[in-house]
């Protein structure tokens, strides 16, 4: 709702897989601006059921990091897709606007926001309709972000804008951190000997994240 506590009729679906909640802290925060602005926001998170490639994914933190890491590691190279369920929301008529969280897997979007970008949920829901992309990833976004592009747009969706988010560190270290913490469930110095920086969404990201969903919102609904 808007300051005035009225809706402005505008209608905006967050579909989103987030395995740590990094992906859906950042949506929530844009949520809430947009929330704000007068907008009716719904936020659709998608399940990974798949059972082939899903069972690592179920329980955090994972039970053996690097071989469940590395699980999903050849199918994210050829593209495949998986059995996920979504929400209802995504079959609820039109929006107008989607916005798409998207977690790095292995330099690309994930597999279960893939598998929903081709499905035909995504073709009804993106036929005409403007997106944006949220990216969350250690460092390798570009791809991630060029991926959902390509698959929304061949979908009918029509690209407004992005933000990516990266966690701290370089490539190495990014990567000890991120392996420390999903095999811990917990925040720590030093992994395999390595002093690692601290991983995740930070407090200035959320805000970022808050900046740029008001942007986002000026600019295509400022007139509502």
């Amino acid at each position: 709702m808007n300051s005035a506590g009225e809706s402005n009729g505008t209608r905006v679906l967050l579909v989103y897989y987030s395995y740590t909640g990094q992906t859906q802290k950042v949506l929530d925060a844009a949520a809430d601006v947009l929330r704000e602005r007068g907008c009716e926001v719904t936020l659709a998170p998608i399940e990974f059921v798949d059972p082939q490639y899903s069972e690592p994914f179920t329980r955090f933190p994972m039970r053996s990091v690097w071989p469940d890491m590395f699980s999903v590691y050849k199918a994210q190279g050829r593209g495949e897709t998986g059995e996920i369920r979504t929400p209802d929301a995504v079959r609820d008529g039109r929006y107008d606007l989607v916005i798409f969280g998207s977690p790095t897997w292995w330099d690309t979007v994930s597999m279960p926001l893939r598998s929903f970008l081709e499905s035909g949920d995504a073709k009804a829901l993106l036929d005409g309709t403007p997106y944006a992309v949220v990216t969350v990833c250690r460092r390798l976004w570009r791809g991630n972000l060029e991926a959902v592009r390509e698959l929304a747009d061949k979908q009918g969706g029509r690209f407004a804008d992005s933000i990516h988010f990266e966690y701290p560190g370089g490539q190495l270290t990014s990567l000890l951190s991120l392996a420390s913490y999903l095999g811990s469930g917990e925040y720590k110095e030093r992994y395999l000997g390595v002093k690692i920086p601290t991983t995740n969404i930070s407090a200035g990201q959320v805000d970022q994240a808050r900046s740029f969903a008001g942007r986002l919102a000026d600019r295509l609904f400022g007139g509502r």
